[in-house]
């Protein structure tokens, strides 16, 4: 019987998860031999499939966004070749809603007993991987410095109750930008690099392919220091209206694999939901190299 490592963050979902985890082992134990890791801190996760998970033939998660980045950071560590599951339980989720993964739990089950295979692109910002987003500027902080307290009381709308707060204390920042056919210099309210098709629960990018090897990027300029509420309603009509087929004049569009970004070391980066550093970076995609189970259809 193959092995399988169930891990779960019992704080996501509002904290529900916990009590659910004989009704998601029960049929898991049926097509596999389970053990069970309950995370107890940040990067737990991560750091148990990275010194344990050649053992597995599958790992399942359940959690969000950042819950399955952990386990992704883990995975690209090892030689073995393992196949992810995915049971989401987070706010937004971000992943499931592109890969169309149900929140409903026997159906998350349900694909990950009988579905399909997909491989995944993964995303690489110098020695973290990624899966989905890679941001800097306006926003880019709400995901990680919304509280738990709050998501757990009002949900998605935490997020947006911080992001407003937010609005008119943003400051633009000066960045360059080289790959080997482009180099783009200039000051910006919001960098966003993604490999979704939605983001912070907006369908920001219903086109986007998730194993072509390349993310998509937008930048929306900025004149001043201080954000002005033009190019507020620029980065409001990206999420409403998502990624425009090409660049304008306020906001410039490229489809990239690899590439270096040079920037302020006070410019804090979002990667899949967590901060995870600040300033320049390199970026380069790892095409396919994530297996994921999916719905059939």
């Amino acid at each position: 019987m193959e092995k399988c490592l169930f891990a779960y963050n019992s704080k996501s979902g509002k904290g529900k998860l916990k009590k659910k985890e004989k009704f998601i082992v029960e049929p898991l134990s049926k097509k596999y031999d389970i053990e069970i890791l309950h995370s107890e801190y940040a990067g737990h996760i991560g750091e148990y499939i990275q010194n344990n998970g050649e053992k597995f033939d599958t790992i399942v998660i359940s959690g969000g966004d950042g819950t399955l980045s952990e386990a992704i950071n883990g995975i690209m560590h090892l030689q073995k070749s393992v196949t992810l599951g995915y049971i989401p339980s987070g706010t937004v989720n971000d992943v499931a809603n592109s890969l169309k993964i149900s929140k409903n739990i026997k159906k998350a089950l349900k694909i990950i007993l009988d579905g399909n295979i997909f491989y995944h692109d993964v995303f690489k910002m110098n020695d973290r991987f990624g899966i989905y987003v890679c941001c800097t500027g306006m926003f880019c902080e709400t995901s990680y410095a919304t509280s738990q307290k709050s998501k757990k009381k009002v949900g998605k709308l935490a997020y947006a109750l911080y992001g407003i707060k937010k609005i008119f204390n943003s400051e633009s920042f000066m960045l360059t930008l080289n790959d080997k056919n482009n180099v783009i210099s200039g000051k910006f309210a919001l960098m966003l690099i993604t490999n979704s098709k939605s983001v912070a629960g907006f369908k920001l990018n219903k086109d986007a392919s998730l194993d072509d090897g390349f993310v998509d990027i937008a930048l929306v300029k900025a004149k001043k220091q201080r954000i002005r509420f033009c190019e507020v309603l620029q980065v409001a009509k990206l999420f409403l209206f998502g990624f425009p087929k090409k660049s304008s004049k306020n906001i410039q569009i490229l489809h990239l694999n690899k590439f270096r970004v040079e920037m302020d070391a006070k410019n804090v980066i979002n990667l899949d939901g967590e901060s995870v550093g600040n300033g320049s970076f390199n970026f380069e995609v790892v095409k396919k190299s994530i297996k994921i189970f999916v719905p059939k259809k």
